[in-house]
């Protein structure tokens, strides 16, 4: 493959970055496997206008460079670096998976499967001691962490923030294999071996001193989002 292809550019771009063949594919509205299948088997021949254009404002390159129309500057840039972008993209994907958390009596797990994701400004991230391939956006089911948080809004876990390093917070966490979203404080009788699962919501349950052991914590809630009506 000729290493300044549309091909091999973006195949490129995506190893440097780390970013998900899946993931990608979402973000311009295709399945799965698009992208992979582009890359690896030529199938498409040729980028969509669209989904071109899309990928150069994701990645921050001259979409020349996947296959649009050439100017001679961009020619020459792409002769003179092979086609590489030196100073990496500003944004990074965070999967959104069609899974729900809930805040309410619990939701058995479903499939984890990315159902699109969300460009986040590297810096922001890094200055908020995240990661974007340890992070990951689900929706909230029900009203037991009102006002904090709301049935539809939009949360994200950090996954790299889990039990290792338990403290007082929010986390999304899975008991007696129901999957939820709740306040999580350390007993201040038993130290790190029981928990306080607590809603903020006073019309529904909390639970304190729950042993340890039966909790799997899935991850840190660091952001959430919701639609304004």
């Amino acid at each position: 493959m000729d290493e300044n292809s549309p091909r091999e550019i973006l195949a490129t771009l995506v190893a440097e970055r780390g970013d998900n063949y899946g993931a990608l594919s979402r973000l311009i509205g295709r399945n799965a496997a698009y992208i992979q299948q582009f890359i690896k088997r030529g199938t498409p021949r040729k980028l969509d206008e669209n989904d071109r254009r899309t990928l150069a404002a994701y990645f921050g390159i001259d979409e020349a460079l996947l296959g649009g129309p050439r100017h001679d500057s961009v020619r020459e840039q792409s002769r003179k670096n092979g086609g590489k972008r030196r100073d990496g993209a500003p944004f990074a994907l965070v999967p959104k998976l069609e899974l729900e958390a809930s805040a309410g009596a619990g939701a058995v797990p479903g499939e984890e499967c990315a159902a699109g994701a969300v460009g986040f400004d590297r810096r922001w991230l890094a200055a908020l001691g995240l990661s974007a391939e340890n992070l990951s956006i689900i929706d909230v089911k029900g009203e037991s962490m009102a006002p904090t948080l709301s049935n539809g809004d939009n949360i994200m876990v950090d996954l790299a923030d889990g039990s290792d390093r338990l403290r007082d917070g929010i986390y999304v966490l899975r008991l007696d294999d129901m999957l939820m979203v709740k306040r999580v404080s350390l007993s201040p009788r038993t130290g790190r071996k029981a928990l306080t699962i607590s809603s903020d919501n006073p019309h529904f349950p909390s639970w304190e001193d729950v042993d340890r052991s039966l909790v799997d914590i899935v991850g840190r809630v660091v952001w959430a989002a919701r639609v304004m009506s």
